[in-house]
């Protein structure tokens, strides 16, 4: 509350021209929460909060600006050095090494669309919707969400629009290096279901395994992947206004309501579970290195530079080899349970 009042001094309590104190700090976040715990209406709140309809959806406008504005570099930032060894140490530990969570798409189904938009933000259920995408990892941390595509677009689509791999192309991200199988790679991966491409960076299950092998490493990619699917839960199971459809008439307050659930969220799962450095083995697989970002910009290395990291980025090849050894990789861990 002290953080929300010092970014909008709108919330503080002040005095109108005869004296009177208004709405208090706590009655006007204690109203913004109720809309996004609950999913309850403006006009629901005026004898519990004391606050008019019109009152309640500006404060909970600037309540959701004010969350994104203040804590989005905080809770939607990518991992760190120290993020990626907890998350690569815990993925080592789950049989696959270098997966630093999942991704996937969720609809959040959108009730007041413009008529006139109604065609584009059609989605699969046959009504207008929204599109979030996320990457989660074990603990339904969300580390990348990507909302606002309209609901006609499938996995795909929303994936050549995302900026998820903008820091593998631009040279940003930390360097890791990870053993699997006795191969070495140098780039993390996420699982993720039949649908996305082929790519070095993505590594799906295997629909139709054909040996017992290959059966144990579905069983356990598609077990794994569903982190991101129980985030998707939690998500709607904490903030109940993400269960319903979306009431507001423009897409920048949807944005905002989305991305405050997000904040919200992960700041729960820091302060329900922390996990640091402490618990982390001496000998690890990997290796994860700072590296400084690069600039992309008009002068011909540099794009030769960027326009190799994206071929080794969609390398199919890569993928194939990578998922070849995790199936021998997990075999050796667990095919004699």
């Amino acid at each position: 509350m002290g953080d929300v009042v010092r970014y909008d001094p709108s919330f503080a309590r002040r005095s109108d021209v005869v004296g009177h104190l208004g709405l208090s700090p706590e009655q006007k976040l204690t109203s913004a929460l109720c809309m996004l715990a609950y999913g309850s209406p403006a006009d629901q709140l005026d004898d519990y909060m004391r606050m008019g309809k019109s009152t309640v959806l500006e404060v909970f406008r600037k309540f959701c600006r004010a969350i994104v504005g203040m804590y989005s570099s905080t809770y939607l930032r990518a991992p760190t050095p120290a993020d990626l060894r907890i998350l690569l140490h815990k993925a080592s530990q789950r049989g696959f090494p270098g997966m630093i969570g999942s991704i996937d798409c969720m609809h959040w189904e959108w009730r007041n669309c413009p008529t006139s938009w109604t065609g584009q933000y059609l989605g699969h259920n046959c009504k207008p919707t929204i599109i979030l995408e996320a990457v989660a990892s074990y603990n339904t941390w969300i580390w990348h969400a990507f909302f606002g595509p309209p609901g006609s677009n499938n996995d795909i689509n929303v994936l050549g629009m995302s900026p998820v791999f903008d820091g593998v192309l631009n040279g940003s991200t930390p360097r890791v290096r990870f053993e699997v199988n006795g191969h070495t790679y140098d780039q993390c991966y996420y699982l993720d279901d039949g649908i996305y491409p082929s790519w070095s960076t993505l590594v799906k299950t295997l629909s139709n395994p054909s040996s017992n092998k290959e059966a144990l490493f579905a069983r356990c990619q598609e077990a794994h992947r569903k982190d991101v699917e129980r985030a998707f839960g939690i998500l709607q199971a904490r903030w109940a206004i993400l269960r319903g459809p979306a009431r507001s008439w423009d897409v920048a307050t949807i944005n905002d309501i989305m991305l405050t659930c997000i904040i919200l969220h992960n700041m729960i799962i820091e302060d329900e579970q922390v996990d640091s450095d402490d618990e982390m083995e001496d000998n690890l697989d990997y290796e994860v290195h700072d590296q400084q970002p690069t600039n992309v910009d008009r002068d011909i290395p540099t794009l030769t530079e960027y326009l190799a990291r994206n071929n080794r980025l969609r390398a199919a090849p890569t993928h194939h080899g990578l998922r070849r050894d995790l199936v021998e990789h997990i075999w050796n861990l667990h095919g004699n349970n």
